[in-house]
């Protein structure tokens, strides 16, 4: 850690008004000095060379709290931490914490991180508190039991963490390994996962650059988990489908 911040017990002092949770730490951060996370900032996720030494920066501005993207790379996913509302962060860009709440979600290489944001006196705050956890229907997107398994196995690493942390995104072939399946028949379903997602605007799914195939695979894991598509809950169904096709 850099900057002097030190992670503090949950019991031990949450008074400040913002606290970031990663891996089970809690850091709470001074609203006089900005709050660095990356390879070496004041939250140091990783040595990760493929991670910027400074990606993300928390700092108060006039009466908000803001989210900034200082890296020049890397996009984030950010969520209300229900998977109700979901923001992909470019670098550069700015979004303000109004929520009690925020997740935030970034690939950097093969690893996929996550953690928190906590503010203690949110400017939203839910009166009909709902979940989308469990469903198969985000927006306008019905998924079939294959896309849904499909989705489940890529991002098992990330599910199978305890809280927020990181995990590894596996490859088109050991994901359909460990389904059972081949992979040319786990590409073309995943063409028409992305397909269906990139049609209700989320981004990242389509293009053509030669790193495609790999950055869909990343930014579908991304909104899966930040939108709650599949859940830890889920998990049982790769054992079954694997099982089936033994």
């Amino acid at each position: 850690m850099t900057g002097g911040v030190v992670a503090i017990d949950r019991g031990e002092d949450l008074d400040a008004e913002v606290v970031i949770e990663y891996c089970g730490e809690w850091f709470p951060v001074d609203p006089a000095v900005p709050f660095t996370v990356g390879r070496e900032a004041d939250l140091s996720v990783d040595d990760n060379p493929f991670l910027h030494r400074r990606l993300l920066e928390i700092s108060r501005r006039d009466d908000f709290w803001m989210l900034h993207n200082v890296g020049t790379r890397l996009a984030v996913t950010v969520t209300d931490g229900r998977g109700r509302l979901q923001s992909w962060l470019a670098p550069g860009g700015r979004l303000p914490l109004v929520f009690g709440r925020t997740s935030v979600v970034f690939t950097a290489g093969p690893t996929t991180y996550e953690f928190a944001i906590l503010v203690a006196e949110p400017a939203f705050s839910e009166t009909h508190p709902a979940s989308l956890e469990g469903t198969t229907t985000i927006g306008d997107v019905t998924l079939t039991e294959s896309q849904r398994l499909l989705i489940l196995a890529l991002a098992e690493p990330m599910l199978l963490r305890d809280g927020s942390g990181l995990g590894e995104i596996p490859t088109s072939a050991r994901a359909a390994a460990r389904l059972g399946w081949a992979t040319t028949r786990f590409n073309r379903k995943l063409d028409n996962v992305c397909e269906k997602f990139a049609r209700i605007g989320v981004q990242g799914l389509r293009g053509g650059a030669d790193s495609y195939a790999t950055n869909r695979r990343i930014r579908l894991v991304e909104y899966a988990i930040a939108a709650r598509v599949v859940t830890r809950a889920d998990l049982a169904l790769l054992d079954d489908e694997a099982a089936r096709w033994a």
